[in-house]
This record gives C-alpha cells, sequence and structure tokens, in this order.
C-alpha cells in the first residue's frame, strides 16, 4: 500500500522548478497597458499578477499611479522590480511604443465590435489594454488598438474589478498560448 499522499503541497524547491518548466514552455510575449488605473491597490494587484504570469512590460498611461505609491507596494510586494515598466504618458504614446517592441494591442472592453476574451487573437506577442475603475478604455486608445475583447459575464453583475480584469486576461493569453504548444 503506497502511503504518500500525492496531494501534498509542494516545497519551494519543487515549486521553482514546477515554474521553471512552465517558463520553458512560454514563448509568446505578454505586455500590459494601464490607462488612468487610479487605485492603488489595484496598481499593486496587477503588478503582482503581472510578475506571476511573465509580464515584460508595463507602460501606464494617463494619470495611472505608480507601482512605488506606498499603498500599492502593500499589494505590489515588491514585484515592481520584476516587471519593465515605465512612468506614465499619453495613452496613444503607450500604444505606439508597444506595437515599435513588435507588440499586438488588444484592448480589453465592452465595444460593439469586441470579441469575447476566450475567441479573441492573443497568440504572439500581445499587449493588453486595461482602462480605468471608473471609465474603462478612452475613445482614443479604443481607436488606436489593433483589437478589442471584452470578458463573458453571466452574473448579474455588470463589470468586474479592473485588477480581476487583468489577471482574467493574463491567464486567458497564457493558456491559450499553453493549450496550442500541447503543454501541460
Amino acid at each position: 500500500m503506497n502511503t504518500t499522499n500525492p496531494r501534498r503541497q509542494l516545497k519551494p524547491t519543487d515549486v521553482k522548478r514546477l515554474n521553471r518548466t512552465w517558463r520553458r514552455n512560454t514563448e509568446g510575449r505578454l505586455a500590459l497597458i494601464l490607462e488612468s488605473v487610479t487605485g492603488p491597490f489595484n496598481i499593486g494587484s496587477v503588478f503582482r499578477t503581472a510578475a506571476a504570469f511573465g509580464v515584460q512590460t508595463i507602460w501606464l498611461a494617463g494619470n495611472a499611479t505608480p507601482p512605488t505609491n506606498p499603498k500599492a507596494q502593500k499589494t505590489a510586494l515588491g514585484t515592481d522590480r520584476l516587471v519593465e515598466w515605465h512612468e506614465p504618458v499619453p495613452v496613444t504614446d503607450a500604444v505606439r511604443a508597444a506595437r515599435q517592441e513588435g507588440y499586438r494591442v488588444v484592448a480589453v472592453e465592452l465595444t460593439g465590435d469586441a470579441a469575447p476574451l476566450h475567441e479573441a487573437a492573443l497568440d504572439g506577442d500581445v499587449c493588453l489594454v486595461l482602462g480605468s475603475e471608473d471609465h474603462g478604455v478612452s475613445p482614443a486608445c479604443l481607436e488606436a488598438a489593433d483589437a478589442v475583447a471584452y470578458i463573458p459575464q453571466v452574473g448579474r453583475v455588470g463589470s468586474v474589478n479592473v485588477a480581476v480584469a487583468a489577471a482574467i486576461a493574463m491567464a486567458e493569453a497564457r493558456r491559450r498560448e499553453w493549450a496550442s504548444m500541447g503543454a501541460s
């Protein structure tokens, strides 16, 4: 009789080994533009999640709060040092910079032509744009983006927190890549 429990939590060394395996199975680059996301706890949460999903670059746009804000640091837990990030610029400048770095820019917003996130073109090098908690992605950014995707919701709430939306979008981009590569 086997007495070892296969469902034990992994030790730190095993976690590092597992993460290294996933990194090797990840080729597409992922970036973010955060447009006028001002809530410091949202910024910190997005940076922490971005570091977990291997986001290379975050462009801050509009009046976005930088991750160096003391309140942002409470949720970021220092992960802003693991992701390259840029001080806020006008959103069209951020989109231009992302394109110059070779990213396809996909805004996450509800528009008439938006594709459901699970059907959106998220392959290759993609830069996801998320907008402010109150107004979403600006019209100028929607015009500049290569595509728009939305997160389908079936509950009685019409939206989710921007940090949650960012996490869902990053996870879907990575999941799609890993599924297409046959990684498991």
